[in-house]
């Protein structure tokens, strides 16, 4: 297997895997939302050799949680700004967890 194998890429999270009409179709939406989330710049899809939008499972999540928030009547640059927070926060709680696993314990000393 290369390393431009797809297939090795299956379980990557980020690999632009889906084309616009599979995401749409997977997240109960259209093609349009999913190019206002983009001009929205709350996801940025990949383009493929010619010139066709690609999705990655990532990008789908953020997505759905937009699709959730608009239809509970949050407007979209408002969801988008909400989506963002939310996965910096995440990323954050993501990193500080790696940090204080790597992290040597820091418990007193006993003088027993």
């Amino acid at each position: 297997m290369t390393e431009e194998d797809p297939l090795g890429r299956l379980d990557d999270d980020d690999y632009p895997a889906y084309t616009m009409g599979r995401a749409a179709e997977i997240l109960g939406t259209s093609p349009a939302f999913l190019r206002t989330l983009g001009e929205a710049r709350l996801i940025t899809p990949l383009r493929s050799s010619g010139g066709h939008r690609r999705y990655s499972r990532h990008q789908l999540r953020l997505a759905a949680r937009a699709r959730e928030l608009v239809d509970q009547g949050t407007p979209v640059e408002a969801a988008c700004r909400i989506i963002s927070l939310e996965d910096q926060l995440g990323e954050a709680k993501r990193i500080n967890e790696e940090r204080d696993r790597q992290a040597p314990e820091r418990r007193p000393k006993s003088d027993a």
